[in-house]
């Protein structure tokens, strides 16, 4: 039973965020507001490519500090080994950075139509 309703409000919850989409809804700005006048897809999209320099610059700076651990454990095993570990995590942290950004715009362009290629 419970399986159920969390199945159905789980539906309710999407079929409600998709309800502008699928009605394909327009909303002009109020004259004399200083509301911004972008579209929902330009603001995530500008929210996106934000984030993602963010994460960029998180890994860079992680790695930076990884290096200077690295360095300074002056023939520490578990220091060097916790070094090693924080070079790899920041390495992924920018494959997944750069990832997020080409996935983004390949959707962007497959969206847009405007060709089959990136």
């Amino acid at each position: 039973m419970k399986k159920n309703v969390k199945a159905a409000l789980s539906w309710a919850k999407w079929g409600i965020l998709a309800t502008p989409f699928v009605a394909l809804a327009q909303w002009t700005k109020p004259m004399g507001s200083n509301l911004p006048a972008g579209s929902i897809t330009n603001i995530i999209t500008n929210f996106m490519k934000w984030s993602l320099a963010l994460l960029g610059v998180f890994a860079v700076i992680g790695f930076v500090i990884a290096g200077i651990m690295y360095l300074v454990s002056a023939g520490n095993e578990t220091m060097q080994e916790k070094a090693k570990k924080a070079m790899i995590y920041s390495i992924v942290g920018v494959i997944v950075g750069l990832l997020g950004y080409v996935i983004m715009q390949a959707v962007e362009i497959w969206l847009q139509g405007s060709g089959t290629t990136f």
